[in-house]
């Protein structure tokens, strides 16, 4: 072990875009590490804003902006969900107007800000070495442009989609997975009594992995996901036939955010967008709801089905990680650590077929990761295909 009063140099790490499970573990892991190592530790607050928010004046408050880590303060959030350092959607190279920090207005006020040389003017302030962004593939992606721009970057991946490129395993999943399958199962209870169709919504704005995984282990008769636009007939159909054979007279279907009816777009609730041009998805579970009990006397000799709805939403993104969710990040943040005291950076940490590695960083930006519908998707029958798991991952999908 590293002689701790010698410092060998500062780590800075972040947290970007939704919450998910398993964050406090990353950051606990990485911190630990790193002192360890020799280093100190700097959390980055609110993600990318917490760099672009910042004053450069070492007499200035920046305590809403950076903290410096111990191993004091992250043992006491490791075990906890969310993220303590909190987290925002916010891209330094297309920041808005009325985002922009009022002590830069001066000088970015055009309708949308390029702020990336603050943000490498403000590591520099805080003498920043490496930098450990903990996000999706959105908050990645700008850390693959500081990374092309020169800077030492290690990601780690985390979203409840799963959806990172160059990784089987993103931090989150498996409480989302975990979490789908448990409220699922409790609703059953309702619908039973009522011989109804259920219908929950649950993430996945362009990766059904959180809807396919779930009904794979048994969660729901049938999943829509966005690789697959889908029709409301043979949904119907399928649901109808599903409840029929159901000793208790009911159904159940998972939908992702992002599905699509045949001939159709994404539903959005409103048409603000992020900084990554997204807008919010939400409605489609509603939708599929109205239809099924407007169809449904087609295919019940015609007598109407009633449906149970629910979005499952934030639900299954709050409170405590499981248990992959508390081993991943802490594999990942040591290995972020093995990455940087081997002297390398612009490298994403990964878990592919079971062994944790690493990738280049650009893999992030490199392709979608989606589901490959022609291998695990029965776009006839709306489920997933129960085949060929020999060698397979342990969530059965492959990065690739």
């Amino acid at each position: 072990m590293s002689n701790i009063n010698e410092i060998k140099g500062r780590i800075g790490i972040l947290t970007g875009g939704g919450d998910v499970p398993g964050l406090n573990p990353a950051i606990r892991a990485v911190t630990i590490r790193a002192i360890r190592e020799g280093y100190e530790v700097i959390g980055i607050r609110r993600g990318w804003a917490g760099l672009i928010d910042m004053v450069r004046d070492k007499d200035y408050d920046n305590s809403e902006n950076y903290i410096k880590l111990t191993e004091n303060l992250v043992n006491r959030i490791g075990r906890t969900g969310g993220t303590f350092l909190h987290s925002s959607r916010t891209r330094p190279s297309s920041v808005p107007k009325n985002v922009v920090p009022n002590h830069l207005r001066h000088v970015y006020n055009d309708d949308i800000n390029d702020l990336t040389e603050e943000v490498k003017k403000n590591l520099a302030f805080l003498d920043i070495d490496y930098l450990i962004p903990i996000g999706g593939d959105d908050t990645l992606s700008y850390g693959v442009e500081l990374h092309r721009q020169g800077l030492k970057v290690v990601a780690i991946p985390k979203t409840m989609d799963n959806d990172v490129p160059g990784t089987d395993y993103c931090i989150g999943f498996s409480t989302c997975v975990t979490r789908t399958i448990e409220m699922t199962h409790n609703l059953r209870t309702s619908a039973g009594s009522h011989e109804r169709f259920l219908v929950i919504e649950v993430f996945g704005r362009y990766a059904g992995f959180s809807a396919l995984l779930p009904t794979m282990a048994g969660a729901a008769n049938r999943c829509i996901i966005p690789e697959y636009k889908f029709s409301i007939d043979r949904l119907t159909e399928l649901l109808v036939e599903d409840r029929s054979t159901n000793p208790s007279k009911y159904s159940v279907v998972l939908v992702s955010e992002g599905a699509m009816f045949e001939g159709e777009e994404m539903i959005f609730e409103n048409q603000e967008t992020d900084m990554f041009g997204h807008k919010k998805l939400g409605g489609i579970g509603d939708l599929v709801s109205l239809k099924l009990k407007e169809l449904s006397p087609k295919y019940n000799n015609g007598k109407r089905i009633n449906v149970i709805n629910q979005r499952l939403g934030y639900l299954v993104r709050s409170g405590a990680p499981d248990a992959i969710d508390s081993i991943v990040p802490m594999a990942f943040g040591n290995l972020a650590l093995d990455i940087i005291l081997d002297g390398m950076s612009g490298r994403l940490v990964t878990l592919k077929n079971g062994r944790y590695d690493n990738e280049h960083i650009e893999v992030v930006t490199s392709f979608k990761k989606v589901i490959d519908v022609e291998k695990y998707y029965h776009k006839e029958r709306l489920r997933p295909y129960y085949k060929s798991f020999e060698s397979k991952p342990l969530f059965i999908m492959a990065s690739d």
